[in-house]
């Protein structure tokens, strides 16, 4: 199938589970003219992971088309900050009061407000980003007070293991803190995640893999 057709499969399989999950194509390595064929047909959330490339591929285009809301998914570093602010609307990966203070201060800076989740490092694995569960709670209160715009949670199961279970935990975890978002599950797993309460998935490779 060409991208379009696995696009409209993939809204089809929302549909049928749930019309109120929110579909981010994540397009790290696709061009933006291969990303136009989704803008073209209304799409207007995506994703990226390296800053540099979405400051290359996006900066310009958005300001002809502020409708396209843009998503940092990957892993921040404190000097890219200043221009996730810049281009981004939402980060899905926020994991340490040192990060929220620096975003707090480029939005004060720059005059803008993002949206936020917290990535919650479920199984604790070592060389992955996110908070350790026994810091949360201080983080977010942490953001509360820099009255940072934290909608959610984030997670990224282990490889290789049932993700359901960490599904199934970050939805009763997000319950105690009253969020209304979950950002879970991506293209091998996303019926999963939005069974399990997800409102936003992250899917790339299911929409422009060519197998």
């Amino acid at each position: 199938m060409d991208i379009i057709s696995k696009y409209y499969n993939i809204k089809k399989n929302i549909l049928i589970l749930n019309k109120t999950v929110n579909l981010v194509v994540v397009t790290k390595s696709q061009s933006l003219d291969h990303i136009k064929k989704l803008i073209n047909l209304g799409h207007l959330h995506f994703g990226e992971n390296i800053v540099q490339d979405a400051k290359q591929k996006w900066l310009e285009y958005k300001k002809v088309n502020n409708e396209v809301k843009l998503h940092m998914i990957g892993g921040i570093q404190s000097n890219k900050v200043k221009d996730i602010v810049k281009i981004f609307d939402y980060v899905h990966s926020i994991d340490s009061q040192k990060i929220v203070e620096i975003f707090k201060r480029e939005e004060v800076n720059q005059n803008k407000n993002l949206y936020y989740f917290i990535q919650v490092n479920l199984a604790n694995e070592e060389h992955k980003s996110g908070v350790n569960i026994n810091k949360l709670d201080s983080l977010v209160n942490f953001c509360k007070e820099l009255k940072l715009n934290l909608i959610g949670l984030m997670c990224i199961p282990p490889v290789n293991q049932d993700p359901v279970k960490y599904f199934i935990d970050l939805k009763k975890i997000s319950l105690k803190y009253n969020f209304h978002d979950l950002s879970m599950g991506m293209s091998s797993d996303y019926i999963s995640a939005i069974k399990c309460g997800s409102t936003f998935i992250r899917v790339g490779s299911a929409i422009f893999s060519e197998n």
